[in-house]
């Protein structure tokens, strides 16, 4: 399978009186653009804003981070199964709006999984998205059954950043890329003696999926994650749009669906394989609540693995908690199979640091990498507002409480809150300082 990212790279984005691309600049008619998010009479009100790196704004509830693109060839959507018609995604040619995101960002309300992003002051560089400018979407909805519930599903929202990220993306369609990223991984019998006889890696992905109430997890081709079984996937598949990601869990954990298809840990082993590693693919496996499901899909993810002859595995857990007995059920299932294994996550030792770091430990687990703690404090000065600052305290935001925000608009919150903060996409950059 062969897939082609044309790249765009974004320096500004600018409002004008037409959508376009050109030396750097996105251009982007308001009016235009948000005749595509009222499409859904479930929006009441929208607005446009754009916000760039040093900006002293925060942006809360953000509930969705998107790469704008298109699909040239290959295909005929960038979220297939979602947007467009089923077909399976990774091959052809996809033109990308890169160094930019779409924010979508709710007017009033938020939730347990929504989050914040500062683009500028002491936590700017906390997300990614802090160090890009970025076309944010900020809009409401008539969906009352849901305003005062702590866990939403922004249903309206979402999809209407799917519709716009791709929609904006079409001014790329036609354009000469700046440059091409080619991504071609043969099938496993067609790679060669050379790479044969390197050892054969997978990255081994466990999205949240733990909502047994459908609308909350992430989408697999539009299917709910929550009803899958592990499987195996081509990577291409993921860096084309295969994925979109839930509504549920603490958002510093979250793996949004920009990082889902720009995905580091995915390039990474892209670019070692051949040199260093035979990188076999992906194994798609799931979080869940009960047990038996939790070692169910262990012992099927792992005899997936054994069965394609795996060396080592790069482990990944899109939450922290209960999962965390899924992550390290998968961890020891395979080291048990004699899989190599390191896991990516985050952990949860407390607002002193001094607690065990997962719910859930064995000493077979002895690669862990942590891209950061849900419990640290952050301390805020007032700051301008993109939406609504008091969703933080008011609609259970994972990392707010009531009284979090101050008398004078400064505000103190736990990383839970922090949109996408802990990167376990692999793009954190946390290190240890002192060890």
């Amino acid at each position: 399978m062969r897939l082609e990212i044309g790249a765009f790279h974004v320096t500004d984005i600018k409002f004008g009186d037409h959508t376009g691309y050109s030396k750097g600049i996105l251009t982007v008619n308001k009016e235009e653009l948000l005749k595509v998010v009222k499409e859904d009479e479930h929006i009441t009100t929208a607005d446009l804003k754009i916000v760039h790196p040093g900006d002293e704004v925060v942006l809360c509830p953000v509930k969705e981070a998107l790469e704008m693109r298109c699909k040239v060839s290959g295909g005929h959507g960038i979220f297939p199964g979602v947007l467009s018609e089923m077909e399976i995604a990774g091959s052809g040619r996809t033109h990308c709006l890169q160094d930019c995101s779409l924010l979508v960002v709710g007017e009033h309300w938020g939730g347990f999984q929504d989050g914040l992003i500062a683009m500028g002051g002491k936590y700017q560089h906390h997300t990614i998205f802090g160090d890009m400018p970025n076309l944010v979407l900020v809009a409401d909805t008539d969906e009352e059954f849901e305003k005062r519930e702590q866990q939403k599903k922004n249903h309206a929202l979402r999809w209407a950043g799917m519709r716009l990220a791709e929609y904006v993306g079409q001014c790329v369609k036609d354009l000469e890329p700046e440059n091409i990223e080619v991504y071609d991984l043969p099938a496993l019998n067609e790679r060669g003696p050379e790479v044969d006889k390197l050892p054969r890696v997978v990255y081994l992905l466990q999205p949240q999926t733990q909502m047994e109430t459908m609308g909350y997890n992430t989408l697999i081709y539009g299917w709910d994650g929550n009803h899958i079984l592990p499987t195996f996937m081509h990577p291409n598949e993921l860096l084309d749009g295969c994925m979109v990601s839930g509504s549920f869990m603490p958002t510093s954990s979250k793996i949004s669906t920009y990082e889902f298809a720009v995905n580091p840990m995915i390039k990474k082993l892209y670019e070692q394989h051949g040199k260093t590693i035979n990188f076999l693919g992906v194994v798609m496996s799931t979080l869940n609540v009960k047990m038996d499901e939790k070692v169910r899909c262990a012992k099927m993810a792992g005899q997936i693995c054994s069965s394609l002859g795996v060396d080592a595995a790069v482990v990944v857990e899109e939450g922290y908690g209960n999962p965390d007995v899924d992550y390290t059920a998968m961890l020891v299932e395979l080291e048990r199979l004699g899989i190599k294994t390191i896991g990516l996550s985050d952990e949860c030792t407390g607002r002193d640091g001094a607690s065990q770091p997962l719910v859930s430990m064995n000493p077979a687990t002895d690669a862990l990498v942590t891209t950061g703690n849900v419990s640290q404090m952050y301390e805020f000065p007032k700051m301008e507002v993109i939406g609504e600052l008091e969703a933080l305290a008011r609609d259970g935001n994972s990392g707010g409480w009531e009284g979090c925000i101050h008398p004078d608009g400064s505000f103190v919150m736990e990383n839970n809150g922090m949109f996408c903060a802990n990167h376990i996409s692999g793009y954190s950059k946390r290190t240890c300082a002192d060890f």
